[in-house]
C-alpha cells in the first residue's frame, strides 16, 4: 500500500463495467504512459451465458496433462487476479514497452480507505448497456471456481 501515489494515478471504479472492453481502453492508456488503479473489480462484469462463462473457467484449472502441474499452467482464480490478467493479454507484455505499461496497473477487489474520498472514474463505453443481457461478476465466478 505503500507504493501507490495517488497525486498522480487515475482511479477507475469497474463496478458494472465489462470487463474486456475495460481492459482494452485501460491496456491503451497504460501504453500511453498513466498511472492506473482499479478498484471494484469483483464487480466487473463477463457477458455470456453464466453457466458457460464459469464452465470455461473452471475448464482452465482442471486440465489434464502429461507433464509436472507444479511447473503451470497457473491460472488467477481471485477477482482482481483475473482483471489483471485480462488487461496483460491486451499489452506487449513480452517487451520492455509491456513489461513498464504492466507495473503501472493497480487492481483491487473493494474500494479500499485510501481512496473513498477521491473522484472515481468510468471510462465511457464499458458500461453494460442491456441489462437484460446475461452476465457474470467476478466475485460470482471466484465463488464457482
Amino acid at each position: 500500500m505503500n507504493d501507490i501515489t495517488i497525486d498522480d494515478s487515475k482511479i477507475i471504479n469497474a463496478e458494472d463495467t465489462i470487463i474486456g472492453r475495460l481492459a482494452s481502453i485501460v491496456a491503451k492508456r497504460l501504453l500511453s504512459g498513466e498511472k492506473i488503479i482499479i478498484v471494484n473489480a469483483e464487480k466487473a462484469l463477463i457477458s455470456g451465458n453464466p453457466g458457460s462463462v464459469a464452465k470455461k473457467y473452471l475448464d482452465r484449472y482442471h486440465i489434464k496433462t502429461k507433464s509436472n502441474p507444479l511447473q503451470g499452467p497457473f491460472n488467477p482464480r481471485k477477482p482482481d487476479q483475473i482483471l489483471k490478467r485480462t488487461v496483460r493479454g491486451m499489452l506487449p507484455y513480452k517487451k520492455s514497452r509491456g513489461k513498464e505499461a504492466y507495473k503501472r496497473l493497480k487492481v483491487f477487489n473493494r474500494l479500499p480507505g485510501l481512496f473513498k474520498d477521491q473522484e472515481l472514474e468510468v471510462p465511457s463505453g464499458t458500461l453494460l448497456n442491456n441489462p437484460k443481457s446475461s452476465y457474470i461478476s467476478l466475485g460470482e465466478l471466484n465463488k464457482k471456481i
